[in-house]
């Protein structure tokens, strides 16, 4: 099997996050990385065991040096090109997520959670090809992406979606800049 390509460690992290141990569900694992030769490529393992004792392990391809271009981003999930880790529908849930829960007595919670929810919006937007105007079905390819797909197609069109991404950018910077975000 294919190793799929996680372009970031944040992106790394955020698939680990939302794949939990299928013994108990948890999440909370303490993360070991290091390289390895995974089918004759260069790939980075991350391994840990659950509390319930459980030996969880994942096995990303690494991007090609010079692909993924810096940030100066709280968090950057990837180049140019869509993730393959997770499809549109899983990127809507968690700018969903994480845009719904913005503390208001922690700025840098906040900060956080906005610039998640920024990013989040960003991938998305990846996945529609030049000159469509919409996400496109191929783009769904994890359960919970088609469900959220399917609970409102609509809000996978460019234009809906830059709307709310610019929404959740206009707080982000008014946080930055000391305002309370309401």
């Amino acid at each position: 099997m294919a190793l799929r390509l996680a372009r970031t460690r944040d992106e790394a992290h955020l698939y680990m996050d939302l794949h939990p141990c299928q013994r108990c569900g948890s999440v909370e694992v303490e993360w070991k990385s290091a390289l390895v030769d995974a089918e004759g490529e260069l790939a980075r393992s991350y391994s840990g065991t659950c509390s319930c004792g459980a030996v969880r392990e994942f096995v990303f391809r690494l991007p090609a040096p010079g692909s993924v271009p810096a940030s100066g981003d709280r968090y950057h999930f990837g180049g140019d090109q869509p993730s393959e880790l997770l499809d549109a529908g899983e990127w809507l849930w968690v700018a969903d997520l994480t845009a719904s829960d913005v503390p208001a007595d922690d700025p840098t919670a906040g900060l956080n959670a906005l610039s998640i929810a920024v990013a989040a919006m960003n991938e998305i937007l990846k996945f529609i090809p030049a000159g469509a105007e919409t996400v496109p079905d191929e783009a769904f390819w994890s359960e919970r992406g088609r469900r959220v797909r399917d609970q409102e197609p609509g809000r996978f069109d460019r234009e809906r979606l830059l709307v709310v991404r610019d929404s959740y950018w206009s707080s982000l910077a008014e946080r930055r800049a000391g305002g309370d975000g309401s």
